[in-house]
């Protein structure tokens, strides 16, 4: 996708975002406990930017109109087993 990925924090564990390609856009709601976000980043981004690295991770994937439109982080695993491997993965590159 050459869109735009928006992550706005709107509470301790809620995140709004917002997906723009062209002239459409979708909007999602992402909740992600602290305990969750810790396990997965390691605290090496903040959790705007990890649940923007999420979106980029599923917008290689599928279409921004298939993704759902609420959902716990953690969910993703279910569909893509390999989604938290690759999170790791990506933020062990970061020094």
């Amino acid at each position: 996708m050459a869109g735009k990925i928006e992550v706005e924090q709107v509470g301790s564990d809620e995140f709004h975002v917002r997906l723009t390609e062209g002239k459409t856009e979708t909007q999602h709601v992402v909740t992600m406990k602290t305990s969750e976000y810790e396990r997965i980043s390691g605290k090496k981004v903040s959790p705007t930017e990890l649940v923007r690295r999420a979106f980029d991770f599923l917008l290689a994937r599928e279409r921004k109109e298939e993704i759902l439109r609420k959902f716990d982080l953690t969910i993703i695993g279910q569909y893509f087993a390999e989604f938290e491997e690759a999170m790791k993965r990506s933020l062990a590159d970061r020094k």
